[in-house]
């Protein structure tokens, strides 16, 4: 299973306090680790909590960040023009069907994890967004509750 990252999971892998919520996201990266699944974090949710975390000025954040990235090959997710275009056909169909996931004028970030997500082309049944916001993401590919996916 390649398990993509939204912010939320990235945000409190790169916490450095030791908080019930933070320890647990810990042994769920281990346990994930463990069962062989693929941990993916797509640029745009890098840039989320990257953004931030320079923001405050917050530099044990930032090399967690960069050590997280680093730890596998291939695990920071390039966003390419391709998941750009994906992103922007996905983000006119759901203003059109209504289902908007965020202000006309911002950039829609759960939008462009989720083209990243599809622009892998592997099938819907192979991949997963771990995410704390279902509602958004799973208007357009999978997305569960980053607590709800098992090894």
């Amino acid at each position: 299973m390649t398990i993509f990252l939204d912010t939320g999971p990235l945000g409190l892998i790169t916490n450095p306090k030791r908080t019930p919520e933070t320890i647990a996201m810990a042994e769920w990266i281990y346990d994930m680790d463990a069962a062989r699944h693929n941990i993916v974090v797509p640029a745009i949710a890098d840039y989320e909590v990257r953004r931030e975390l320079i923001r405050s000025g917050k530099a044990n954040g930032i090399a967690r960040l960069n050590s997280f990235n680093a730890a596998e090959a291939g695990r920071l997710l390039d966003l390419t023009a391709t998941a750009l275009l994906l992103g922007a056909a996905l983000w006119a169909q759901a203003r059109n069907a209504g289902t908007p996931t965020a202000d006309p004028k911002e950039l829609d970030a759960d939008v462009l994890i989720a083209a990243q997500a599809l622009d892998m082309g592997l099938p819907v049944s192979a991949f997963v967004i771990a995410t704390v916001n279902v509602g958004h993401l799973s208007l357009f590919a999978p997305a569960e509750l980053w607590t709800d996916i098992k090894p």
